[in-house]
């Protein structure tokens, strides 16, 4: 892999950052996925003997226009996969995120699950847990459907928000989601935890979007200080995901050694 760094403005529309996601209004949100959501508790689960009957990148159609995109690796034989939940900044899409992490993950051997946001950003970053909860739970469904995957390797990561929510739902559900991948996190939102995940978070020392000692460090800190298992990784650099920690990460969460 080159060695090239996704910074924010390459993630343009992926990434307005947390800032940004509260200027934003919420025009576009949707009401459809809210029955499940108060608690950030996800329902779905695995199923036992189902064998993978899907290929390359697709989109799983649940929504016209805010959808979740869905890619197998290359490499996929008929052994479960490690899946990884994969959520894009604030004003983004899957799609997004996908195109950019979307080589590294293939290089760590995951199936990636990259859903939208009903909204510019993802609803408890700003409100409450609600709608995104509901789809990513009917997108997460439709996954294990039709993927055999590992119950053993499901995480969940994302970048700015959706490191932050990534985060926020890893705590909830940890009984799920074993490991949580937070590239340049914001805080943590208040829930019940469940399980004991791992988490791997990285942070820039010069992000000026969310800075690193109000932000990553405080949340890695607040993670060890309740027993959590934590590797954190700081570079030299703002809001963005350097190649090799990037790589590290996915490889992390595959149960593969860093490269």
């Amino acid at each position: 892999m080159t060695n090239k760094v996704i910074t924010r403005r390459r993630f343009g529309a992926l990434s307005c950052g947390a800032l940004a996601s509260l200027a934003l209004g919420a025009a576009c949100r949707r009401e459809g996925d809210t029955a499940l959501a108060a608690d950030g508790r996800l329902t779905a689960r695995p199923i036992a003997n189902v064998r993978t009957s899907v290929s390359g990148k697709t989109r799983l159609g649940l929504d016209p226009s805010r959808d979740a995109s869905l890619q197998i690796p290359a490499t996929a034989s008929t052994a479960p996969l490690a899946l990884l939940i994969l959520l894009h900044g604030a004003g983004g899409s899957g799609e997004d995120i996908l195109d950019w992490l979307g080589p590294v993950t293939e290089e760590a051997g995951l199936a990636v699950l990259a859903p939208d946001s009903r909204d510019s950003s993802w609803d408890a970053v700003r409100y409450n847990f609600g709608a995104d909860v509901g789809f990513l739970n009917r997108a997460l469904q439709r996954v294990f459907d039709t993927v055999s995957v590992d119950p053993e390797r499901i995480a969940i990561g994302g970048f700015s928000d959706g490191a932050t929510y990534a985060v926020s739902l890893g705590l909830i559900n940890g009984d799920l989601f074993r490991r949580v991948l937070a590239f340049s996190p914001g805080f943590v939102i208040d829930g019940p935890s469940n399980g004991k995940p791992q988490f791997f978070i990285s942070h820039g020392t010069a992000d000026k979007i969310l800075p690193i000692d109000r932000c990553g460090r405080q949340v890695s800190a607040g993670l060890r200080k309740r027993g959590y298992n934590v590797t954190f990784r700081e570079f030299e650099g703002g809001h963005s995901i350097p190649s090799d920690i990037a790589l590290d990460g996915m490889r992390w969460v595959a149960g593969l050694p860093a490269a």
